[in-house]
């Protein structure tokens, strides 16, 4: 498939400086692999090949001595003269042949002075690793050796030659530099061929990958520079495939992280000049718990309490904003009292159409920050009512909240229930994350992300679980501490 044009082809995008370079490319290693290969096979190729052609020249020159040797052992040629035999010789390149029959040997022709034998060849019985020694041996040997080769006639008999290895040596080396040339030709066409088909099938699919993660990295913000797929069907087309899928998420999660960081800034504006207006507020409210009013007296600590804690929480934000929640400062909490602060807080007490039931065992105690689970409470009691109050006034609708708890196992197990619509599919795979996990339109998560982090500095946690019916049912789980010290109930 033909490669597509900018980023598909593998250039740099504007502002890329392309990839850096720590040594040779892959086309040159290609390359270089490509020849020592090449270089490895003709070797092994060659090897074998020089030694087979020194055997067959070897038995070329015993069949010219054996015809040779036809005409001068003929009885009607007792008598040839010394020119012709040394003629014969000559055409054969010997020194000397010798026909063996039994335990006669006769010498046919030689010349006047013998050479001494420097070794011996016998072609009837040869070992492949020796006829390759014996082959790089006459090779680079600087002198010329006399061998006695020896084998079988074709009459039957045992037929030796004396010859010198100097012809053979230019022989194998004339037949050596046609091999070299032959493998210089081969290899030369095999490293082209080879190198342009990886190179195009492989290296320019990940050259263009590299330059794409590059170019990625230099403006990750930038939707175009997000890899094209090339529709390949092999390994680097997955690569490809997960690569944009990896660069799709990577810029959604850095725009999300843009956007949490712009409203975190605006938050903390938000609740530095919300706590001086709750600060002013609070003056206010100590003056009124001043007044004689027995009304006042009942309202005013709760709307102290309210204020406190609103301020509390506007600090603890501010401290959100730039590091993560303050670890909690455990005490033993009365958690049916804390359960009864947070449906006062939230007006279910006395509200018109949703009913409250505090399940909590009375006197139980959990090992809590009391304001840190007064949070994690509240948040999720406040969306149980957002969703019992979803818009539908009919006035047969149950709308029940309840809120439990059990001791066992060294944790307390607290229970959030009601008889809403329930909790959505698509919102229950973020549910836990801000800004994912909304339950209804237009919701943020944020409380169930809130939620969830303090009963993870509990070393506990909070989870979304079945139940009969309708509606949702969260359990918090907030484990004991080690005993070490007397504690007091808050």
């Amino acid at each position: 498939m033909a490669d597509r044009p900018a980023l598909s082809e593998g250039k740099p995008a504007r502002g890329s400086t392309g990839v850096p370079r720590r040594g040779l490319g892959l086309s040159w290693k290609l390359l270089i692999l490509t020849v020592a290969f090449a270089l490895v096979s003709a070797v092994l190729i060659y090897v074998p090949r020089i030694a087979s052609y020194r055997v067959t020249w070897l038995s070329d020159r015993l069949a010219m001595a054996d015809t040779a040797a036809v005409v001068l052992a003929a009885p009607e040629q007792a008598d040839i003269p010394r020119e012709i035999q040394d003629e014969l010789l000559a055409a054969v390149g010997a020194t000397a042949i010798a026909i063996r029959s039994g335990s006669v040997s006769r010498l046919i022709a030689a010349v006047e002075m013998p050479p001494v034998v420097d070794g011996v060849v016998d072609l009837r019985a040869m070992e492949p690793s020796e006829d390759v020694i014996e082959a790089f041996r006459t090779l680079l040997m600087p002198q010329e050796r006399i061998l006695r080769v020896v084998g079988n006639s074709y009459s039957g008999a045992e037929i030796e030659l004396v010859i010198g290895d100097a012809p053979l040596r230019a022989a194998m080396l004339r037949y050596s530099a046609g091999v070299l040339w032959l493998w210089a030709a081969v290899s030369l066409i095999l490293a082209v061929l080879l190198f342009v088909a990886v190179n195009r099938m492989f290296v320019r699919p990940i050259r263009r990958i590299s330059h794409n993660m590059v170019s990625f990295a230099a403006a990750s913000e930038d939707p175009g520079r997000i890899i094209v797929p090339s529709g390949r069907g092999d390994e680097l087309g997955v690569a490809e495939e997960h690569l944009a899928g990896m660069q799709r998420d990577l810029q959604s999660t850095l725009a999300e992280q843009r956007h949490l960081a712009d409203l975190g800034l605006a938050v903390s504006k938000i609740n530095h000049d919300l706590r001086n207006m709750l600060a002013s507020a609070q003056l206010f409210s100590d003056r009124l718990g001043g007044l004689p009013d027995p009304t006042v007296q009942r309202f005013a600590p709760k709307l102290i309490a309210a204020l406190d804690r609103a301020i509390a929480f506007t600090q603890s934000t501010l401290a959100y904003g730039r590091a993560r929640e303050a670890p909690p400062a455990r005490r033993l909490v009365r958690l049916d009292r804390l359960v009864e602060e947070v449906a006062d807080s939230l007006g279910l007490l006395s509200h018109p159409t949703i009913a409250f039931e505090n399940a909590v065992p009375e006197g139980l105690e959990v090992d809590a920050d009391p304001d840190q689970l007064y949070r994690i409470l509240n948040n999720l009691a406040r969306n149980a009512i957002q969703a019992l109050d979803g818009g539908d006034q009919n006035p047969v609708l149950v709308r029940r909240l309840a809120i439990g708890a059990g001791h066992a196992a060294g944790k307390v197990t607290i229970t959030v229930e009601d008889t809403g619509p329930g909790v959505p599919e698509r919102a229950r795979a973020h549910l836990f994350q801000a800004f994912q996990g909304g339950a209804r339109p237009g919701g943020t998560g944020l409380g169930l992300a809130i939620a969830a982090e303090l009963a993870r500095a509990h070393g506990g946690g909070i989870a979304l679980v079945e139940k009969e019916g309708p509606g949702a049912r969260f359990e918090v789980t907030i484990p004991d501490r080690s005993r070490s010290g007397p504690r007091n109930a808050a």
